[in-house]
């Protein structure tokens, strides 16, 4: 099969596509590329997720590196992608390789690479990785060495970088004030690779933090690991009932965020990421640009205008938004799945941070989550949003695509359609300022509809009239 990678790595169906086979491919391709670009000889961290067999799969990447002779840095226990590509500069390698799916259902796994720089792999050097894959494919021109003989050579050296990142995070968080200030908070890590950061990070202090689904389970029973209000009924629940002041979620690989407030309502990633705007420009006072994708929220927008900031706009896929953050210095990018990164931190999504600025935006300003968004919409109006995937069979695509393209006529859901553009998917800017977005997801046979409008029965009749659009 022809491997291709999406807007954060390749991912396929266990044992149908995603096969040792395929991984140990995946992985000779990275090394003919590492070693045609002079990062060979730096090494190449890899970790894994909590995915059925993660462990196995990153072991078979090991082998091929150590095979072409590359040094290997093992982190043996499953670790959030973050604290991976914080390895990277840890280590100073020449990139990352992180055997997970993130947020895709329990059938999948994936193969991602971080670059030099610990930051998504830009499309020409996916590309390019993607070119070495396919002549190793067709040549079966493959170097392998066996992980107990790889570790006595010493190309394979085991890791543990949580340490190192735990003392990292000491100099961006004031741990001792949210340990002392007696929140109670519900973590839902997902059975994903996040179980344990938040509650080992807190500890030792009057906040107390009570975790759910902290175990490692493949399947990942009862939810899909992506912390999005459908699937954090059960953390909103156990925030009513236990009278937790917030509850945070990470998704399978801890590059996200979900966040539902004191009354168990799922707080939107679109006002977490103008929250966490606010957070900075607001009570730490700092300023830089940010930096946002398409589906984000205009209110962004909003506040770069009240706090005299530049806000840049890019397609989906933090590999677009990292290039951005270095060269504006950006204060902060984001997307609207949940993943946001800080600047002084990493090109990375980082769900576990964006955790501990929410926390530490709570204890600064005194107020509950609820109170927060009503202050957010105080100073730029309300928002309102949401989000529906849909499945279609793939063999439409191409149909469901071509209706999609053709686009509204002059209204929409009873709107005047003032702009419209197809940078990323599909989208329809009204008169009130109201957007819908369609697009399609790059890693399965999903169309995503998003719309952000100023109430939220406007926000349900958008998503109605995008899906007959798309004719689904």
């Amino acid at each position: 099969m022809a491997i291709r990678f999406g807007t954060d790595g390749w991912r396929a169906v266990i044992a149908q596509d995603f096969t040792f086979d395929n991984v140990r491919a995946c992985a000779q391709g990275l090394a003919l590329y590492l070693k045609e670009k002079g990062l060979a000889a730096r090494g190449v961290v890899i970790g894994h997720d909590t995915r059925f067999a993660s462990e196995a799969f990153a072991a078979a990447a090991a082998g091929v590196l150590a095979g072409n002779g590359i040094k290997v840095y093992f982190i043996t226990h499953p670790t959030p992608t973050p604290v991976v590509s914080f390895s990277v500069g840890l280590k100073q390698t020449g990139g990352a390789i992180i055997i997970t799916a993130s947020h895709n259902p329990y059938q999948y796994n994936g193969f991602k690479y971080r670059t030099q720089t610990g930051a998504s792999a830009p499309a020409p050097v996916l590309e390019a990785i993607e070119s070495y894959i396919a002549q190793v494919q067709a040549q079966g021109s493959l170097k392998d060495l066996p992980l107990d003989l790889a570790r006595k050579e010493g190309l394979v050296e085991d890791l543990d970088p949580v340490p190192a990142y735990r003392q990292h995070l000491s100099r961006l968080i004031d741990f001792p004030a949210i340990k002392r200030a007696g929140l109670k908070v519900a973590v839902d890590a997902m059975y994903g690779a996040g179980a344990g950061y938040l509650r080992d990070l807190l500890k030792g202090g009057r906040t107390r933090v009570v975790e759910l689904h902290g175990e490692r389970n493949p399947l990942f029973p009862g939810l899909r690991p992506e912390p999005i209000a459908e699937n954090l009924h059960q953390l909103g629940e156990t925030v009513r009932k236990s009278g937790a002041s917030v509850g945070l979620a990470t998704d399978g690989d801890a590059d996200r965020l979900g966040v539902v407030d004191e009354e168990g309502n799922f707080i939107t990633p679109l006002q977490v990421f103008a929250l966490l705007a606010l957070y900075f420009l607001e009570v730490r006072k700092e300023r830089g640009a940010i930096i946002k994708t398409i589906p984000s929220s205009r209110m962004l927008f909003r506040l770069g205008e009240l706090y005299h900031v530049p806000v840049h706009e890019t397609p989906v896929g933090f590999r677009f938004v990292a290039p951005l953050m270095v060269r504006e210095k950006a204060l902060l990018g984001g997307e609207e799945s949940g993943g946001y990164g800080f600047r002084g931190h990493l090109l990375e999504r980082d769900g576990v941070l964006a955790g501990l600025f929410f926390l530490d935006l709570m204890v600064r300003t005194g107020h509950t989550p609820s109170q927060l968004v009503k202050d957010l919409f105080q100073k730029v109006g309300p928002h309102y949003y949401h989000r529906l995937d849909l499945t279609f069979p793939e063999e439409k695509r191409a149909q469901v695509e071509a209706r999609v393209a053709q686009g509204a006529g002059g209204t929409l859901a009873g709107q005047k359609v003032t702009a419209r553009d197809s940078t990323d998917g599909f989208r329809f800017i009204l008169q009130d300022g109201s957007w819908l977005l369609v697009r399609f997801s790059g890693t399965e046979p999903l169309l995503r509809i998003y719309a952000e409008g100023l109430s939220q029965q406007g926000v349900e009749e958008l998503l109605e009239a995008g899906k007959a659009l798309a004719g689904l």
